[in-house]
């Protein structure tokens, strides 16, 4: 049986798109998620992410847990520090903050979740995150006390999405943020795409299905979409 991340690797080999959709726990009560599972599994969704910058909540399992009942899609944890992990997901992407510089999201986070998740059976895919300026301050710069790449220097973007591939990473995420008003622009995702050779993932501010055509389009291999979905459940009617 093939792990999740040789999965996506085969998908951008064969030059196959993926979707996931990204669901915050935070916004999400065990009451409310059954509305969510006829639209997800009637969407062309390939992954469920599970996660966000922040979360205050202690349902995450059991939100998984039925999320797992009602959907055959592969569940990713996609955590904003150690307390988002959950031993009923799938997988989880290893998050590096590789456009800050803030030693805690470089390492620290990472470091403390070690006995965590090897009480888990999860398979940890290392992933370098690249947040993008996208015309606010987002939820990530917040909790993460760090700043955005400029959305106009579309090398520098490429250069250190480069580096995240030479220090290991397996999956580049370049990431807008949570709600932003601008997505990451697609020459930036053509030119990382070209600079790198591991399967590169966008999300953030992309919010009609003609935006995440044009992600693909541009270089993506995996798009990301979250609050155009779930604040609009007939997105892909």
């Amino acid at each position: 049986m093939n792990s999740l991340y040789q999965e996506i690797q085969t998908a951008k080999n064969q030059q196959r798109k993926l979707l996931a959709i990204l669901l915050d726990p935070d916004k999400l009560s065990v009451a409310s998620i059954g509305l969510l599972f006829d639209k997800i599994n009637q969407s062309p969704a390939t992954h469920v992410f599970v996660g966000g910058s922040s979360f205050e909540g202690n349902h995450l399992n059991e939100l998984i847990k039925i999320l797992k009942t009602q959907t055959t899609l592969p569940i990713l944890l996609f955590p904003g520090n150690p307390e988002q992990i959950s031993e009923q997901a799938h997988g989880i992407l290893f998050l590096q903050l590789l456009s800050g510089r803030n030693p805690e999201y470089l390492i620290e986070h990472q470091v403390n979740a070690v006995p965590i998740l090897e009480k888990t059976q999860l398979e940890v895919i290392s992933t370098g995150y690249i947040l993008i300026e996208s015309g606010s301050e987002t939820a990530v710069e917040k909790v993460s006390q760090t700043k955005p790449l400029s959305r106009y220097n579309f090398d520098y973007a490429a250069q250190t999405a480069k580096a995240g591939e030479f220090i290991g990473n397996k999956l580049i995420y370049l990431e807008a943020g949570s709600g932003a008003q601008k997505a990451v622009p697609l020459g930036m995702i053509t030119a990382v795409a070209q600079r790198i050779s591991v399967p590169l993932i966008v999300g953030g501010g992309i919010r009609s299905r003609q935006a995440i055509e044009e992600a693909f389009t541009a270089g993506a291999d995996l798009v990301v979409i979250g609050t155009a979905f779930e604040s609009d459940p007939t997105f892909f009617d």
